[in-house]
């Protein structure tokens, strides 16, 4: 019963643990130009942070639904996780060589796991017969 329980624990809950240090390890370095024209470099960067914040929301919903939460209770949480997540992931950048702490990253963080709950939400249940599979083997529906 009780390594069960771990196991369980651990499927759903050690992807959000990999996937924060993942986050955290990327904030560890100094960033390079993506590319020389400013606009180029804004839009890569501002899409890296909000893919990598919406795979986080997502992850966290996912264990929080499988935890026993409730569907809307879960994604809003999920979301404000995701948010203070991305604070203190500015903060960490603030002791990074090359990086500085900005409220617009922790702005696209947010609005990454805003997006990404509002698809799981509003289009996975509409999606088609083969993503809804998918969706259900990784235990998002």
């Amino acid at each position: 019963m009780v390594m069960k329980r771990v196991a369980t624990i651990l499927k759903y809950w050690g992807p959000v643990f990999v996937w924060a240090g993942v986050i955290f390890a990327f904030s560890s370095y100094a960033t390079k130009q993506a590319s020389e024209i400013y606009w180029q470099d804004f839009i890569v960067k501002k899409t890296a942070h909000v893919i990598e914040y919406g795979v986080f929301a997502t992850l966290l919903y996912r264990a929080f639904i499988n935890s026993g939460i409730e569907k809307v209770r879960a994604g809003y949480t999920a979301i404000v996780l995701a948010a203070l997540y991305g604070i203190s992931d500015e903060f960490h950048q603030s002791f990074t060589p090359g990086r500085e702490p900005t409220l617009r990253d922790t702005i696209f963080d947010t609005i990454g796991a805003i997006l990404a709950i509002y698809i799981v939400w509003k289009y996975l249940p509409k999606a088609p017969k083969k993503l809804k599979k998918w969706a259900g083997v990784w235990q998002l529906l």
